[in-house]
């Protein structure tokens, strides 16, 4: 929207409403959802970027990732058997994140990087500001708070996506 911070997916190679990154757009992978193209897609990634790497998905994608299996049967997903850490794909953690799209065709529904090298968020906070209102709702007093948060792509060669073909 107008005045808000740019998401992750508007940063994206060739799209109508790409915002433009001084040091170019998120690359986007197009493949089907299979073993193989995982494995591709995630050492497509720089090296340097691959070692700090986190997958982000929405539930139904990861839903779909959790019934793949390797060429020897084995799942690929892995749950994590201790309480706290995160589920692993293909040795990496996954986190869930219900603002990614779905697995539908024509989507881009998997993202995979180094996360705090690629995205910044700018959290002023010397910039809360509250507001006192004690005529609204008598007898009770109410209290309006407005925070300034910005957000966008930092480093785009440390974050890709993966869209599956239509």
């Amino acid at each position: 929207g107008v005045n808000q911070p740019a998401g992750l997916l508007t940063f994206v190679t060739g799209g109508a409403n790409a915002d433009a990154h001084p040091g170019g757009n998120l690359t986007v992978v197009e493949e089907a959802i299979a073993v193989d193209a995982l494995i591709d897609f995630m050492y497509g990634l720089g090296a340097a970027y691959r070692q700090n790497a986190t997958w982000l998905m929405s539930s139904l994608t990861a839903a779909a990732l959790t019934r793949l299996k390797d060429a020897d049967g084995n799942l690929i997903w892995r749950e994590s058997l201790i309480v706290g850490q995160p589920a692993t794909l293909l040795g990496r953690p996954v986190e869930i994140d219900e603002g990614m799209p779905g697995p539908t065709a024509g989507s881009m529904s998997i993202a995979f990087g180094d996360f705090r090298a690629g995205y910044l968020v700018n959290d002023r906070y010397s910039s809360l500001r509250l507001l006192r209102d004690p005529f609204s709702n008598k007898p009770f007093v109410h209290f309006y708070a407005t925070k300034r948060v910005g957000g966008g792509v930092l480093d785009p060669n440390a974050i890709r996506l993966l869209r599956i073909p239509v």
